[in-house]
C-alpha cells in the first residue's frame, strides 16, 4: 500500500514509515551479514524508535519515523512488530506449520495495514480484515520467491507439517521445476491464502476513507488474480507475477467497485 491513491498531505508519513521498515528488512535479508550482526543492528534500530539509545546518526531512519509518529498521534508498535519479525528472520530459517506462519505474518505483514488504518483516523474494528489482505499478500510473495529465498538465504517459510505429510522436501526448491508432492503442498498454502482473501474482501467496505478503500480494493484484487496465477504456474521454474496490463485492471477494477457502490 502507498500509492497514489492514498492523500497526498498522508503520503510523506507512509514515506517514512517504509523507509524503516525497508532498511531493516533488508538487513535482515543481507546474506553477507552474520546472523549476531543482524540482531545487532535490529536493536539498534529498536532502541533508536523507543528513544532508549542516544543519537546516532547509523540509525536516523528510527529517529525520524518516531518524530513523525508523535505528530501523528501513532503507536511505535507497529513498526516495532516488524522489526520483531526481521529478527525473526535473523535466526529462524524454517516453519513449523501453518499457524507458526501465520504468527510470523502477524509481525512482518499486518503491522503495515493496521499503521495504514490508524494513520487514516480509521476503526480498530478494521484490524482483522486488514490483517488478513496483508497476511495474504505476504504467503503470496513467500510462494513467489520460494526458490530463491532457499538458495540464497536458505529460508523456507512454506509449512514443515505440510512438506513433511507429502513426501516433499526443502531440498526440491532448488530443482528445475516443482515435483508433484511439492505442488500439492504450494497448493495447500494457496488455499490458505484464498481463506484469508475470503476476511479481507471485506476491508474497502469497513473504511470510511474512500481513497483506503480504493486502495484495499485494489491490492485485494492484485492478492486474487496473483494466487489464480499462482494456481496455474510454477513458482520454481521460473518467478510468477502479473504483467503490467493485469496490474492496470486490477486498478481499474478496484477504484470502480468503491467508486460506484459508495
Amino acid at each position: 500500500m502507498g500509492s497514489w491513491l492514498l492523500p497526498a498531505s498522508l503520503r510523506p508519513y507512509i514515506a517514512t514509515f517504509y523507509a524503516l521498515a525497508r532498511a531493516t528488512d533488508d538487513i535482515a535479508d543481507n546474506p553477507d551479514l552474520s546472523p549476531e550482526e543482524k540482531l545487532v543492528r535490529l536493536d539498534g534500530f529498536d532502541a533508536a524508535l523507543t528513544g532508549k539509545s542516544g543519537d546516532d546518526s547509523n540509525y536516523e531512519k528510527s529517529t525520524r519515523l518516531k518524530q513523525s509518529l508523535a505528530e501523528i498521534d501513532v503507536t511505535t508498535d507497529h513498526s516495532r512488530n516488524l522489526i520483531s519479525a526481521f529478527k525473526q528472520d535473523a535466526v529462524k530459517l524454517r516453519y513449523r506449520d501453518w499457524d507458526d506462519l501465520m504468527d510470523y505474518c502477524n509481525r512482518s505483514a499486518a503491522p503495515v495495514g493496521r499503521f495504514l488504518l490508524d494513520l487514516h483516523g480509521e476503526s480498530s474494528d478494521g484490524y482483522k480484515a486488514s490483517d488478513a489482505l496483508c497476511n495474504a499478500l505476504q504467503v503470496i510473495n513467500h510462494l513467489q520467491d520460494c526458490k530463491d529465498d532457499y538458495l540464497t538465504l536458505d529460508r523456507v517459510y512454506i509449512p514443515g507439517n505440510w512438506l513433511a505429510e507429502s513426501g516433499a522436501t526443502v531440498a526440491t526448491l532448488g530443482d528445475t521445476h516443482a515435483s508433484r508432492e511439492l505442488r500439492t503442498v504450494l497448493d495447500h498454502c494457496l488455499d490458505g491464502v484464498e481463506e484469508l482473501l475470503v476476511t479481507a474482501r471485506t476491508l474497502p467496505g469497513r473504511l470510511k476513507s474512500r481513497r483506503l478503500a480504493m486502495e484495499s480494493a485494489v491490492i485485494y484484487r492484485i492478492a486474487v488474480r496473483l494466487t489464480r496465477l499462482l494456481r496455474r504456474n510454477d513458482p520454481v521454474a521460473g518467478r510468477v507475477a502479473l504483467s503490467p496490463f493485469s496490474f492496470f485492471l486490477c486498478g481499474v477494477e478496484g477504484v470502480s467497485s468503491v467508486f460506484f457502490n459508495r
